[in-house]
Order: C-alpha cells, then structure tokens, then sequence
C-alpha cells in the first residue's frame, strides 16, 4: 500500500509540474489573474505531494521492505535507524526523489511571496523552475523509479516493476545489500543534503534572470529579490564541499581532504561561477554595471549545476565519490544542451536592452578589482572545466580515457589562487570609480608591514620554502587588512558619535551587514588558505612494519605500538582495531586506535583512521596490514599534517560571515515594498 501512495503521489507531481507549466503560459496569453494563481497553487501542490512521495519512501526504508528493489539495495536489518533515513540519498533513484523534493520546496517558498506587482516577471519564474523540476521527476517517474517491486517467476528469475508482471509473484529477500560503507560516516547525513541544498538553490535567480530577459527588465529589482536566494545557495554549496572534505579525511584513508577528483570538481565549479555572480551583482546594484556578465555568470552557473549533477549521475567518469550511476547520462546531456543553448538564444536577443550608460574608467578601481576577481575565477574555472572532459575527449579521438591528476590542477590554479589572495587584501582599500597609486600605498603600508612580520618569523626558524613563506604571507596580509577595515571604520563612527569603540564596532557590522559579513567570510578564507598551506607545503608520511613494544617516528612524535585486538559487531561488520601509545618529545600524550572495519554482507574493506588532533598539526594513522596476531606484527601508514585544523576554523567563520551577510537587512524590505508600492 505504501509503495503505490509513493509512486501515485509522484505520478501526481508529475502530471502538476504540467499544469502549473501550462497555467502560466495561459495567463501571458490572456492576462487572466486566475491562469497565475492556479499555477502558483499548482507549484505549491508539487512540494505537497513530493513529500508524501519522499515520507512514503522513508516509511519502507526504515520498516525493512526488502520487496522493494531500492530498499534491498541500500538496507538491511544490521543498519541502524539513522542510516536507514540517510539511504535515501545513499542511491541513485532515492537520491534522485530527495533532489526533486529540495527543488519543489524552493519553488514552493518562492511562490508563498506577494508577486501582486510582479505579475510580469512570474510566469516566465514558475516556467523555468518547474521545466528543470518536471526534468528532474521525469527521471524518477520513468528511469530511476524508487518504487519499484521485486518480482519472481516460474523460472526463478527476479525483475523489478511496478505493476506485476504476468505469471510472477512478490518477491522478498530475507535481507538487503546494505549501504555503501563509504557512507556510513556520519557526516553523509548532512552532506549530501548541504550539497545538493547548494545545487537545486540556484535555480531560483537563474529562473528570475531568464525571466527578466524575456520581460527585457532593466532594473536591478530581479537581483535584490534574489540576493539572499543566491547568498542561501552559496552558503549550503559550501557547506557541502566542506563537509564533503571532511568526509574524505575520516574515510578514504589517504591523509587528505581535497584529491582533485572529478566529483569534486564538479561541485566546485558552479561554486566557482556562483561566488563571482556574488561579487558581480556589486557593481550591478551600486554602479549600474556589469549586466551582461553577470547573466552570463548565472546561466553559467546553473549550466554547470546541472553538468555536475550529469558527471555524478552517468558513469562517464570514474569517481571514488560516485555512488549513485545509471544509464541517464544522455537525457542529462539533452537537457543540459537544451537549457544552455535557449538560456544564450534569450541572452543574444536581450543583449542590447543589458547595455548600460556606466563604463570602467579605472582599473585602479573597486570596480576594475572585481572585474580582475571574475576572471581568476573563470581562470580557475576554465582549467577545471579542462582536466574534468580531458578524459572524455582523449577517449572520443584516442580511444584511452587519459586523466589529470593533483600536479595538473596545482599547477594551474595554484597562481590564481594566490592572485585572488591579493586582491582580497588590496580591493577593500581602493575607492569606487577611480583610486590613485599613492593613496592605495597610503593605506596598505602598515598591514603589509604588520603582515611581513609573519614570514620573518618562519625564516628565523629555518623555513626555506619560497613558495610557502610567500603563500603565507598573502594570507596574512590578507589578514590584517581586514581587520584594520573593521578598525578604521569603527574608529570613523566612535569618532562621530558618542559610542565606545566596542559599541561602534557592534553597529558598524549591524548596519553594514552585507559588507562587513563578507570580509568575515574573507577571515574563513584566510584561514582555510593557512590549512592549505601548511597540508600541502609541509605534510609528513611514513610507513613501517612493527612488532609489539616496537615505534616510528616522525616529526616530533614517536607512536609505540601496544596491542591489536579483532572484534565482532552486532551491525554486520568484523573490527580489527590496534592501540598505539603517542609520545612527543619522550612525553606520553595518549593512546591512538587506528582500526580496519570488514562488512561481512559487502565482503568490503575499509581503513579507518584515528586522530590526534590540535590546532597545531595532525597526526593521523592507519591499520595498513598485520599478520596473524601470534605474530605480533602490523602495519602502519602516518601522516603529520600541519595546521590542517585551521581548514575546518576557516570553515565555520565562513559560514558565520555569510549568515551574517544573508540576515534580512530593513533597507532592502523597504526598497522592496517601495517597488511593490509603484
């Protein structure tokens, strides 16, 4: 019974997006307010009956119906109740449903608004979204089906439909496959949610933006309705790149966070493209600006939402973080075609109603700086972009699928990267429309004097690395700019006023929201720049077998090797699991447990590594090997990872900086209902 509520429910979703699609190309034609409301009501509908769908799917994953093919695949009764809720984003059909779902409840907020004075710009709004959500539906109602049944006939084969097939009966394994071990971590419960949050988010602007080119609307009103949109979705992609590379660091067992995969790469792209738009809109809004680049950064953005969600989805690229792979690669490719090219098509054909009477008249400029800040991003996007088709494009003309690995990407974007470090430390000192030499100078000598203090501080120690000493020294720059932009403009309202500095500085944040929660952000750059840094220039590994009693060093820790013990788990996995007592400087610190897990139902292995964590460094180990345990021998792989910790410090100032910048500010309400009122 539940099953067809589920797979009624998202027929029904279907069949709305339709309606809704329909109703508001019916109200361009007539005009009629009732065309609108009924297509707004409808959008409403589709989140209505998604979630039926997606509770519906929840109820049997966490009720063990293993008649369920989905349900099978990514269960079973060892599972516990968490993991059994998270195995709904765990496949590729369950996935699939969670993503339509997040989508119709964006378009659902996004409907709840007063369009009273809108009416121009709404049904082209609900057309865009709800076409990219029916796309997304369409694949769960006729591919990737969550709702299938397991069926067994007479010769014993079993095939999955939804209605059943002539002379077959329900079929019911005594158990399911379970979920991949990789994503029994306890952070998948919210990364992929964060990340996906992240995708389906920038579909709202990128509706508005279209919707505004095919109304030919001049104004910035479109952008101002959609900045905290935007702001939102950044925030949850993010979040979901940080979580994920928290995620490689406790699982995958290689010492890292960031490999360079092609998974990765295709949730930071449109990450890449949706923090330049962020900046673009600026100069759009204060300057009347840059509005052709940044609808071209929009379109560009969701494209790429979609291209990533392709390479994730169709197999076409091998991934350690690709789970969920079926035979939708070429609709994927379709749509994406389909939308890119039309979104060019409305572009080519507003592009003169986008022409603005402003133009740069400096490079020396707050807006020439956020110009050269949206080409490194398309610099780094561009040579991203490359290494992730090269394989597909090798293969095409080569007949080998020939890849890029870590070297390549370091090499290209690494300059960049530090290029955008710079400019985050000169931009806030220079002046809108035009700025001098000599006044950036007058204002940048004390922090680069301040800054420079740090890589003479590391040289004095023996640190030779150019590269590092320079890269660290752009970071604290970086730094202490912001920080003294904090200080002169508090210092400007005590001044002013009758407030402490302490006061003024409180209200400077609380009255310039947008700004100042931006350079907070720049902070949590900063700092996951340190992590970076100090992880990439400075990491140590060493490998050794041991006996009992017997240690390695590295760096200034020796780890003496205890016990090993092998141990049998209620949820269906075999541990294997050592003690090793951490020395530093011949001083005991604790005992550290590396471990490896063996899932008896997947007959897979995986390495779990156990860390030593301060804001200093990293000292993270793993089981590599041991012999049978009357032998007394193990293996073990160390890395010492200097200031990695910082990468996830920098992280959660991130997240504050930008709440801080998307926390609803009185003037643009007013402004609002100022341009609701005419």
């Amino acid at each position: 019974m539940i099953v067809y509520i589920g797979y009624i429910t998202l027929l029904l979703s279907f069949v709305c997006t339709i309606y809704s699609i329909f109703a508001a190309r019916k109200y361009i034609k007539t005009k009629q307010i009732k065309w609108i409301d009924s297509s707004s009501h409808s959008a409403i509908a589709v989140w209505v009956l998604l979630t039926l769908s997606c509770m519906s799917l929840v109820y049997l994953l966490t009720h063990g119906h293993f008649e369920v093919e989905y349900v099978a695949t990514v269960t079973n009764i060892t599972m516990p109740s968490y993991l059994k809720v998270t195995a709904l984003w765990g496949g590729q059909s369950g996935s699939l449903l969670f993503w339509s779902w997040l989508m119709s409840t964006y378009i659902a907020i996004t409907m709840m608004r007063n369009w009273q004075h809108e009416r121009d710009i709404q049904p082209h709004v609900i057309t865009v979204s709800m076409l990219t959500l029916m796309f997304f539906i369409m694949l769960n109602l006729f591919i990737e089906n969550p709702f299938k049944l397991l069926w067994i006939d007479s010769t014993e084969r079993v095939s999955s439909s939804i209605i059943r097939p002539p002379q077959s009966t329900l079929f019911t394994p005594e158990d399911g496959i379970g979920l991949n071990p990789l994503l029994r971590h306890p952070g998948m419960i919210i990364h992929p949610p964060m990340l996906y949050l992240g995708f389906v988010g920038f579909v709202i602007p990128y509706s508005f933006a279209i919707g505004a080119l095919i109304v030919k609307r001049q104004d910035n009103m479109w952008i101002r309705i959609t900045r905290r949109w935007t702001l939102v979705a950044w925030l949850f992609l993010s979040l979901g790149l940080l979580l994920g590379g928290r995620w490689a660091y406790d699982v995958l067992g290689w010492g890292g966070y960031w490999g360079w995969d092609p998974v990765e790469i295709a949730a930071f792209m449109p990450w890449l493209t949706g923090t330049a738009f962020l900046h673009s809109v600026i100069i759009q809004e204060k300057q009347e600006m840059f509005k052709r680049w940044n609808m071209i950064l929009i379109i560009l953005t969701y494209a790429l939402v979609i291209f990533g969600t392709f390479l994730t989805r169709s197999g076409v690229l091998s991934s350690v973080h690709s789970f969920a792979q079926s035979s939708i690669g070429p609709l994927f490719f379709v749509f994406i075609s389909l939308s890119f090219s039309t979104s060019l098509l409305l572009l080519l054909r507003g592009w003169n109603h986008l022409q603005t009477q402003k133009h740069l008249t400096s490079w020396i400029s707050r807006e020439g700086f956020f110009l050269i800040n949206n080409m490194l991003f398309m610099g780094i996007l561009t040579a991203c972009f490359w290494g992730t088709i090269y394989p597909l494009i090798s293969e095409i003309f080569t007949g080998q699928k020939i890849t890029v690995g870590p070297p390549y990407y370091e090499r290209t974007t690494g300059p960049q990267f530090a290029a955008l470090l710079l400019l985050m430390g000169i931009a806030p000192l220079v002046a809108w429309r035009t700025s001098t030499v000599k006044r950036l100078g007058y204002l940048i000598w004390r922090p680069t004097i301040i800054s420079l203090l740090i890589p003479l501080a590391l040289i004095l120690r023996g640190v030779t690395n150019l590269t590092a000493l320079l890269s660290l020294w752009l970071a604290t720059l970086v730094f202490c700019v912001t920080l003294y932009e904090f200080y002169r403009g508090a210092l400007a309202r005590q001044n002013s006023s009758e407030e402490n500095f302490m006061q003024s500085l409180w209200e400077l944040v609380e009255k310039n929201r947008r700004r100042y929660g931006g350079y907070i952000v720049h902070l949590g750059v900063v700092f996951i720049s340190i992590g970076i840094i100090g992880i990439e220039m400075f990491q140590q590994e060493t490998q050794k077998t041991i006996s009992l009693n017997e240690s390695i060093n590295i760096g200034q820790y020796s780890l003496v090797y205890k016990n090993l013990s092998e141990l049998p788990q209620n949820d269906g996995r075999f541990i294997t699991k050592a003690t090793l007592a951490i020395y530093k400087n011949d001083t005991f610190v604790t005992n550290i447990q590396p471990q490896r897990d063996y899932y008896i139902q997947n007959q897979q292995r995986m390495t779990i590594p156990d860390v030593y964590s301060t804001l200093e460094s990293d000292l993270y180990v793993l089981l590599i090997d041991w012999k049978p345990i009357d032998t007394q021998q193990a293996t073990f792989k160390i890395y010492l990872n200097p200031l990695i910790n910082w990468v996830w410090v920098g992280g959660l100032l991130f997240i504050v900086g930008t709440l801080i910048a998307a926390w609803p500010d009185k003037r643009d309400d007013i402004i609002l209902k100022l341009h609701s009122s005419t």
